[in-house]
């Protein structure tokens, strides 16, 4: 059974940091695609980012708002995919949950199928 543990969130300033980090147990998964999502209060769920298997070279894929700003890799040996977010904004601020899938590039929720239990960042003006 693979499981996916998000940590790393916290309460930062608008301007600051964060990396967030996805560790991948149960089994070497590496030829998956790999994504983060967010859902902010009273508000849908939305893709992040998300990054492809580096076997044959992987790809990184931004949502429009958090292009150039955000980050996503992935650690194949240490099974671990981590969100680097820079110049935070307020309206950053939700639950942050990493995602898995055979669907190369996807950007849709329901394409994902094993989901960590996300991690809260929350951005003050």
């Amino acid at each position: 059974q693979v499981q996916l543990a998000d940590t790393g969130g916290g309460l930062v300033q608008a301007g600051d940091s964060l990396r967030l980090s996805c560790a991948v147990s149960g089994r070497t998964f590496t030829d998956y695609t790999a994504g983060w999502f967010r859902q902010a209060p009273g508000k849908e769920r939305e893709f992040v980012a998300g990054i492809t298997w580096s076997g044959s070279g992987s790809k990184t894929f931004y949502a429009e708002s958090v292009e150039g700003r955000f980050t996503i890799s992935r650690d194949n040996t240490a099974n671990t995919v981590y969100l680097r977010m820079n110049s935070l904004k307020p309206e950053d601020t939700a639950i942050y949950s990493c995602a898995a899938t055979y669907t190369y590039l996807a950007t849709s929720y329901t394409a994902y199928r094993i989901f960590g239990q996300g991690t809260q960042v929350t951005v003050s003006s």
